[in-house]
């Protein structure tokens, strides 16, 4: 599954330096607590989402976070390590649609506004995480 202005969240937010040109793109999301910012905004919009909330009603919610911050965090530059299941394991049999994945899409995105998160910081966390939707749709 899936997931941070001008530059930072967490930099902007705690009123830090801004990060350096040629930063990873997750010290310029604000490393791992503006990671944790924004996944636990972005799974209270998921989960007030009728379109897709239902897929997640018997969802482990704090392992789930758990997971996307790992995920988000190693996909950006960061310490963490994903233990998940691979994408295809994870989502296979659960039917997902290219509606459902934008509707996903639209949650994070929210969040990502919501923090204030740049443009450029978006479009490389979106574009890496789009990456996964092959993994994702259509199992």
């Amino acid at each position: 599954m899936l997931v941070i202005a001008a530059a930072a969240c967490g930099s902007k937010a705690k009123g830090g330096d801004m990060p350096k040109e040629g930063a990873s793109l997750y010290d310029r999301l604000g490393k791992k607590d503006a990671i944790v910012a924004v996944v636990d905004d972005f799974v209270a919009n998921v989960g007030a989402d009728a379109r897709i909330n239902g897929a997640f009603k018997n969802a482990d919610l704090p392992k789930l976070k758990t997971n996307l911050v790992d995920q988000i965090c190693e996909a950006t530059g960061g310490p963490c390590k994903y233990t998940g299941k691979d994408m295809k394991t994870a989502h296979t049999g659960m039917a997902i649609k290219d509606e459902d994945f934008t509707a996903l899409v639209e949650d994070l995105k929210k969040s990502l506004d919501k923090f204030k998160v740049g443009a450029k910081e978006q479009d490389e966390l979106l574009g890496a995480l789009g990456g996964m939707k092959g993994d994702i749709v259509g199992l």
